[in-house]
C-alpha cells in the first residue's frame, strides 16, 4: 500500500502489527480512551528500598518477553540501560522489548543482546552509534519502531506502547520514591521524557545515586507512581549530556545560513513581543539564536518562551530578559541543569505536554517559529533526518516532526552541498517530516519558500533576500556537485518510521552494502 507521500509500505510487520498509512499531518483524529496503569496500594510501613537491581528482577519478577523502558536524559552519559540488560542477559532472559526514548553510542553493549536474542525489539525516537549501525545491517530480529518524541508519549498514553517495567534514572530520590533531576552530583535537569513512562507503566523502578531524607523538597516524579527505589554508585555521567557542540558555530558558511534564517524570521512578521521559538543544540542552530538575539536587543523585543532541549545559550537569553520563560523537556548542557534548579521562570514539562498530538493542547502548538536541520530534502519539502547518504540510520525525528507540525513558521537550515553531495533530491531515502509542515529551506545560496505558503512569499519578497524556488536551488546544487547515484537498498525492512499521530510515513530498508 502507498501513503499520502507516495511511500510503499507493507500492510503489517511482526512485533508491530497492521500499519496505518500516513494520510496527512492532521488527518487522523483519536477515537479511543486514554490507557490506564495498574491500580496498586502501598500499606503503611511498606519499604520501597531494594538492595540492588537483582532484587527487583526477583521480586517482580522480570520475565521473557517483557517491555522495559528507559529515558535518555543522560544522553551519552547513561549507564542504567547497560546495567539492566546485563542482568537480564546473565539470567538468560529472552525476547525482551526495549523502549528507550533515544539511543546513543554508550549503548553499544545492546548489540550483543540483539545477537543473543535477549533483546528482539527496540522502540525509540533517535539512534546513533553502534546500535544504529547494527540495526541498519539487520542484526536485530525485528524492525525498530522509530517514533517522534511527541509520538512516543502518545503511544504510551494511548496504549500503543505498553510498558511492563519502567527504569528511571533519578539523580536524587527519597526512600518513598519522590524524584528530581536537578539535585545531586549527577544532576541532569528535566526528567520530562520519563513522565509518560512513570505515569503509565505497570511498575516503576527509580534508580538513584543520591538518596535523601523524606520528603524530597522539589519533586518532578512523585512517590505515587514509583514502586521500588534502588541505589547504585552512579546512574550516569552528566558530562555525557552535552551532545557535540553547544556553542555558536564559527564556520563562515553556517554563519551565513544562520544570518539568512534570522532575516527570514524577521521578515515574516512573527518577531515581535510575545515571540516563541525553538531551535536545536548544534552550533549552526544556535547561530540562528545568536542573530535573533541581536535583532531582539536592537528592537527591544521580549519573547514569551523558548522551547525544547535547553542549552546554556537559551538560558543566557532568559537571564538577559529576552524571553520570559524557558519550557524544558530535556537539558543539553550543565548550564541548563543549573537554571532549571534555580530559576522559577525555567519550567519542566513532560514529553506529552511538549509534543503529543493527542491531548488538549501541546506546547509545540504555541510555537511561532522552529529552526530544524536536515540530512536530505526533496522538492516537495519532505525532510529526512533518519538516514545518511549511505542509507544507514544515523538519527531520528526526536522532536523534528512534532515542532514542524505545531509551529507557525518551520525553517530548515542546511548546507546545500554536504560531503560533496547535494542535500536536495527528487526522492530522498527516508521521509521523516512531511513537506506540508515545512515552510522554508535556507542554505548558503538562498531561501526557498514552500509554494503552499504564498502569504510567506509575499512577506519575504521585496526585502532584499535571495529568494529562489526549490527547483532552482536543486539545479544549482546539481550544477555544483552533479546528480548523485541512488543508494542501493535491499527489500529488508530494518525500521518503521512512525509519524507523530501513529500512522506510518516511511520504512527504512537495509542498505545493500551491508
Amino acid at each position: 500500500m502507498k501513503n499520502l507521500v507516495n511511500r510503499e509500505l507493507p500492510e503489517a510487520i511482526a512485533e508491530i502489527g497492521t500499519l496505518a498509512p500516513y494520510a496527512g499531518a492532521f488527518a487522523r483524529t483519536p477515537a479511543m480512551r486514554r490507557s490506564a496503569p495498574k491500580v496498586k496500594c502501598c500499606l503503611p510501613g511498606s519499604n520501597k528500598l531494594r538492595d540492588g537491581l537483582e532484587a527487583v528482577f526477583d521480586e517482580l519478577p522480570i520475565v521473557d518477553g517483557m517491555t522495559l523502558s528507559f529515558h535518555h536524559h543522560f544522553r551519552n552519559g547513561d549507564s542504567l540501560v547497560n546495567q539492566v540488560l546485563e542482568i537480564a542477559a546473565r539470567r538468560g532472559l529472552k525476547g525482551l522489548r526495549v523502549a528507550l526514548s533515544s539511543v546513543f553510542p554508550v549503548h553499544a553493549p545492546m548489540v550483543e543482546h540483539f545477537k543473543s536474542g535477549t533483546v528482539v525489539y527496540l522502540d525509540t525516537d533517535y539512534m546513533s552509534g553502534p546500535v544504529a549501525t547494527a540495526v541498519s545491517q539487520g542484526v536485530l530480529a525485528n524492525p525498530v519502531m522509530l517514533r517522534s518524541h511527541g509520538g512516543r508519549a502518545r503511544a504510551i498514553e494511548c496504549g500503543d506502547l505498553h510498558v511492563d517495567v519502567a527504569f528511571i534514572a533519578a539523580p536524587t530520590a527519597d526512600e518513598y520514591g519522590n524524584l528530581n533531576g536537578t539535585e545531586g552530583p549527577t544532576a541532569c535537569g528535566s526528567l520530562g521524557y520519563a513522565f509518560p513512562d512513570a505515569e503509565y507503566a505497570d511498575y516503576v523502578v527509580a534508580v538513584t545515586d543520591t538518596l535523601v531524607p523524606y520528603p524530597l523538597k522539589t519533586i518532578s516524579i512523585p512517590q505515587t507512581r514509583v514502586d521500588y527505589v534502588v541505589t547504585l554508585p552512579s546512574v550516569g555521567d552528566p558530562k555525557g549530556i552535552v551532545s557535540g557542540t553547544t556553542q555558536v558555530t564559527k564556520d563562515p558558511v553556517q554563519l551565513k545560513i544562520a544570518s539568512l534564517a534570522a532575516k527570514a524570521i524577521e521578515a515574516s512578521g512573527l518577531l515581535k513581543n510575545g515571540f516563541s521559538f525553538q531551535t536545536g543544540a548544534g552550533g549552526a542552530s544556535l547561530a540562528v539564536a545568536h542573530y535573533l538575539r541581536k535583532i531582539m536587543r536592537e528592537r527591544s523585543i521580549v519573547g514569551s518562551f523558548a522551547l525544547g532541549g535547553i542549552t546554556g545559550y537559551l538560558v543566557s537569553m532568559l537571564e538577559e530578559g529576552l524571553f520570559e520563560r524557558l519550557i524544558d523537556v530535556q537539558g543539553f548542557d550543565l548550564e541548563a541543569v543549573r537554571s532549571l534548579k534555580e530559576n522559577p521562570n525555567h519550567l519542566e514539562v513532560s514529553a506529552g505536554m511538549y509534543a503529543s498530538p493527542f491531548n488538549s493542547g501541546c506546547v509545540v502548538n504555541q510555537l511561532d517559529c522552529v529552526v530544524l536541520g536536515a540530512t536530505e530534502m526533496d522538492t516537495q519539502f519532505n525532510v529526512n533526518v533518519v538516514t545518511g547518504s549511505n542509507g544507514y540510520i544515523m538519527g531520528g525525528s526526536g522532536g523534528h516532526s512534532d515542532a514542524a507540525a505545531g509551529a507557525k513558521l518551520t525553517i530548515v537550515t542546511a548546507n546545500l552541498i554536504r560531503g560533496r553531495l547535494p542535500i536536495l533530491r527528487d526522492e530522498i531515502v527516508t521521509i521523516t517530516t512531511p513537506g506540508e509542515t515545512v515552510d522554508v529551506l535556507v542554505t548558503e545560496y538562498g531561501i526557498a519558500v514552500n509554494p503552499r505558503r504564498q502569504d510567506l512569499i509575499e512577506c519575504l519578497s521585496g526585502r532584499g533576500l535571495p529568494l529562489k524556488t526549490i527547483e532552482e536551488m536543486k539545479q544549482l546544487a546539481e550544477d555544483i556537485a552533479g546528480v548523485p547515484d541512488p543508494i542501493a537498498l535491499t527489500d529488508d525492512v530494518v525500521a518503521v518510521v512512525e509519524y507523530r499521530d501513529g500512522t506510518i510515513i516511511d520504512v527504512v530498508y537495509r542498505p545493500a552494502n551491508k
